[in-house]
């Protein structure tokens, strides 16, 4: 899977960077058919923003998440994919 991360008024560092690769094999080991996944990170006086766009086979899957730390923001999001991908999943294997 290919994840572009981008940054508004954020720097992404070393440590964000591994974070987030670390996150998306959790989701990866879920639903195998993930193509690719763009991440934008936000910082807005106290909160902090993250969003992702997963393209799927079969369509693409959105999801963001506010809160006031930017790690807990990306656990958080992290979590709704999860949601969505394994109801997706559960809609493939239905038909």
């Amino acid at each position: 899977m290919q994840i572009n991360i981008t940054g508004h008024h954020v720097d992404v560092t070393k440590a964000l960077n591994d974070f987030i690769h670390d996150k998306f094999k959790k989701l990866e080991r879920h639903y195998e058919y993930i193509n690719s996944a763009h991440v934008i990170l936000t910082v807005e006086k106290l909160s902090q923003k993250a969003e992702a766009l997963l393209t799927i086979k079969g369509g693409e899957i959105f999801a963001d998440s506010t809160t006031e730390d930017m790690y807990s923001s990306i656990d958080s999001l992290i979590d709704k994919l999860d949601r969505q991908l394994q109801k997706h999943k559960q809609k493939v294997i239905a038909h």
